[in-house]
């Protein structure tokens, strides 16, 4: 969703007229509890034209698309016989068995609760797009860079 009413709040360029409080009201038109039920809540910060024009070719939809696939497929043999299909759906019994995080996990984890203000809800989540990280990058266990980048996930600055 859009920072504000007319989408330009947070850039510099003056663009955006609203006032604080038309922000606040757009922004609590969406309740906390149904933002903390979105896996990845991201800002996308508009591009300039230069940055447009001078894009770097990335990683190619074909090579996205098979690591998906390989990642998907790790999920489906892990949770074989369990009756979960993919990292979305995992319960607690799997959270606690595939989500074992390290000391460095836990401590990264429980300073973003800290800094953050996150929730149980969120805490869950947060370790099931870890599991999605690590398997896309075809890692047995979560490593406090997929934690980090799932914490990342959750952090949108406009939804504080």
């Amino acid at each position: 969703m859009n920072p504000c009413k007319c989408g330009w709040y947070g850039y510099d360029d003056g663009r955006c007229r609203c006032t604080q409080r038309d922000v606040e009201r757009y922004r609590s038109r969406v309740s906390g509890p149904l933002l903390d039920r979105i896996d990845l809540q991201v800002d996308v910060p508009a591009l300039s034209y230069e940055e447009l024009s001078h894009r770097k070719p990335g990683e190619s939809s074909a090579q996205i698309k098979e690591r998906v696939e390989r990642a998907r497929e790790r999920q489906r043999q892990r949770y074989q016989g369990t009756g979960v299909d993919c990292n979305a759906h995992m319960g607690q019994p799997e959270l606690s068995r595939y989500c074992v995080l390290d000391e460095a996990g836990n401590t990264l984890l429980r300073q973003a609760f800290e800094r953050l203000g996150l929730t149980a809800r969120s805490y869950d989540r947060i370790l099931r797009v870890a599991r999605t990280v690590a398997d896309l990058e075809g890692a047995e266990q979560i490593s406090a860079v997929h934690l980090a980048e799932a914490i990342g996930y959750r952090t949108s600055k406009y939804f504080k």
